[in-house]
């Protein structure tokens, strides 16, 4: 930024570690130091995870929230010095109710009172060109409403989480000392429901067998595929008599049926349609898609990528993005194409009245990007060409085959005259096989007849993009948390896996905990209705006061159930977590001889590394283990240290001991 508004002349220069640029720009003096995120955390008095209800709660420096974060403190002491001598205040973090709240506090408290004396420069990229336009254009005292529902959501989400979590953990300690936190949020509740309730009903589901029956046709040299009309038959006796029926037979088409429509180009990017579609076709989980478009927002490839926004405003100039993108080879004849028409992008529902719709600066990468970046960058760009291209025209055929009275259907999709699928290229999620041209009366040769066995389909579970999905339209979270939302989910050990998540004993044990004894906390209804009032502080008169009440209402309702039934409820989760060590379990410990070592992840630092089960009685042993892959345990000690044994890798495994110290391990670095 001071680069952008210096034309290249900033001086950088450091205090106490945190570095600063200065530089001169129309007449006046500038000093720009960056926040880096939230230096200003929510957190309650007691130091004791046994204290509760804690109600009181206040905005403290995060290095007195988070022991050692000594940067945190350095910052804010460097802000709190450069401020002392400033005549002026701009507020220039990212413009949404998170960027408010983190200049809002350092504001308030670095700068001492000038919040509401601060400009506001707001952007949605970090081009060089809007940098400057949005200082130049800087509103005095701008963003008080999104600072205040962003101040307003933290205290509501930590006084939910504490309360619940601290009950909820403090329940199983009761039962077996140990400091394993059992987690309750605002919208982690809701959405662990969703998972539970699908889980429950994919347990409960009692599959019917059936057969199925498809054929194989051949025209002229050409086989194509069609279904038994019948889709369900009943009984292997029927599905034998049909197959034997048609089997090296001929058939003919009694019907052809053909019509044209039109598909409309997609409409760009939003935050979740983003990450649903990286998911889709990167297979990026909702949370690394954020990082990942974080980083090309950073470097000025993409406009800031949480947004609600599915509109590219005319302001953007759509030309001279175009005109930059087709600079870059691969999308050059794309461009030139939509160059030589109007440039009318398509259009989503949905709004946002801080920023557009994701979409590309025009700016082409500085340095090599990384394979991640690469593959999400070119998807964010081929959303934005393809929302410019012209509708694609496709033919729908459906087809009725007759086979000694015995019907088949053949249904097939194709692009008649492609338009802005041409533009999405790989990312275009529809069915466009090709087909043989099929006129009424022509005749077949029935190539093959097949019977298939098949059960019922269940309810299927959840996986991150349709979890991600149901949060939307559920409207519960934000487009910035319901990432973070679906990865606790996982850290804490409620759920396994993410194209397929299931819900373990534990979440299942916690949402039915919930269920029975506290159930407020999982109604969709009751966070919508304060993520509603949340957000209509951005736009409407401020009922902060009244929203912290209610809140105080339902956790105190919420915590006289769990109190009530605090050693039931520590016996089944603890009963619960034992079922979940035993998976983790990798062996006895060879240290204290007493304890057994498992798979463990840091509640601080969220890395896996190997810890003893008795380390409430003050066993130290631990271990690394590699940060990706699946860890298997073989239950057979090493032959060398008497250490567990693992699997490591998923395609490809491999056995490693986990004793760093391992005698084989040292030979093999002398040799």
């Amino acid at each position: 930024m001071a680069q952008a508004l210096s034309s290249g002349n900033a001086r950088k220069s450091s205090a106490d570690g945190i570095e600063t640029y200065r530089f001169t720009c129309g007449g006046q003096d500038f000093v720009v130091c960056s926040a880096q995120g939230h230096v200003y955390s929510i957190a309650d008095p007691f130091n004791e995870r046994a204290v509760y209800p804690v109600f009181d709660v206040e905005w403290y420096p995060v290095n007195l929230v988070e022991k050692g974060n000594t940067r945190a403190a350095r910052r804010i002491n460097v802000i709190h010095a450069l401020a002392s001598g400033a005549s002026k205040f701009v507020n220039a973090c990212d413009f949404d109710p998170e960027g408010e709240t983190i200049g809002f506090n350092i504001l308030r408290y670095a700068c001492k009172d000038k919040e509401g004396e601060a400009f506001r420069a707001k952007f949605s990229t970090l081009t060089t060109d809007e940098v400057k336009s949005a200082f130049g254009q800087m509103e005095l005292g701008t963003g008080q409403k999104q600072a205040r529902a962003g101040r307003a959501r933290h205290l509501v989400d930590f006084v939910w989480g504490i309360n619940l979590s601290r009950a909820l953990s403090q329940a199983t300690r009761r039962i077996r000392a140990e400091h394993e936190i059992v987690s309750m949020g605002r919208v982690q509740g809701p959405a662990l429901s969703f998972l539970a309730d699908r889980e429950v009903e994919i347990r409960e589901f009692v599959p019917t067998p059936y057969w199925a029956i498809s054929g194989i046709f051949e025209k002229n040299g050409t086989r194509f595929d069609a279904g038994y009309s019948k889709e369900r038959v009943e009984t292997k006796t029927e599905a034998d008599r049909v197959m034997a029926d048609c089997e090296a037979k001929q058939g003919i088409a009694t019907s052809v049926l053909k019509s044209e429509f039109n598909v409309q180009p997609p409409p760009p990017f939003n935050t979740g349609e983003l990450q649903k579609e990286a998911y889709r076709n990167l297979r990026f989980s909702p949370s690394r898609t954020l990082q990942i478009a974080e980083k090309l927002y950073l470097a000025a490839l993409i406009s800031y990528p949480r947004t609600n926004s599915q509109i590219l405003p005319s302001s953007i100039n759509y030309s001279a993005i175009l005109h930059g993108l087709g600079r870059l080879n691969k999308y050059s004849k794309a461009v030139e194409a939509i160059l030589r028409g109007a440039l009318n992008p398509s259009r989503g529902s949905k709004t946002d009245l801080a920023h557009p719709a994701i979409h590309p600066t025009g700016e082409g990468p500085r340095v090599r990007l990384g394979a991640p970046e690469s593959l999400l960058f070119d998807l964010i760009v081929r959303r934005f060409l393809a929302a410019f291209g012209l509708p694609d025209r496709r033919e729908l055929v459906k087809v009725e085959l007759s086979v000694e009275g015995h019907k088949f259907v053949f249904r097939r999709e194709r692009i008649v005259e492609q338009g802005w699928s041409g533009i999405y290229g790989r990312y275009v999620n529809a069915n466009t096989n090709n087909m043989p041209n099929i006129v009424r009366g022509d005749k077949f040769r029935v190539a093959s007849v097949d019977v298939h066995e098949k059960c019922e389909s269940g309810p299927t579970r959840f996986n991150q993009c349709t979890l991600l999905d149901k949060m939307e339209r559920e409207n519960i979270g934000t487009k910035a948390t319901r990432a973070e939302i679906i990865s606790t989910l996982v850290d804490r050990g409620y759920v396994e896996g993410s194209n397929d998540m299931k819900v373990t004993d534990l979440g299942l044990t916690v949402a039915e905990t919930m269920e029975k004894y506290a159930p407020a906390i999982l109604t969709t209804s009751l966070t919508r209705d304060i993520e509603e009032r949340i957000e209509g502080f951005e736009s409407g008169p401020a009922a902060d006061a009244e929203l912290i009440r209610q809140t105080i209402r339902v956790i105190a309702e919420g915590l006289v159930g769990l109190n009530a039934n605090e050693d039931q409820i520590g016996l089944n989760i603890n009963a619960a977590r034992t079922t979940a060590s035993k998976r983790f379990a990798l062996g006895s410990c060879p240290v204290c001889k007493v304890g057994e070592l498992r798979v463990i992840r840091s509640m601080k630092t969220r890395k896996r590394f190997v810890g003893c089960s008795n380390y409430g009685l003050g066993c130290r042993a631990s271990a690394p283990l590699p940060q990706h892959g699946k860890v298997e345990a073989t239950q057979r000690p090493c032959p060398e240290c008497s250490w567990p044994v693992v699997l490591v890798g998923a395609r490809k495994q491999w056995r490693l001991c986990v004793n760093p110290a391992c005698p084989k391990k040292d030979r093999r670095k002398r040799t």
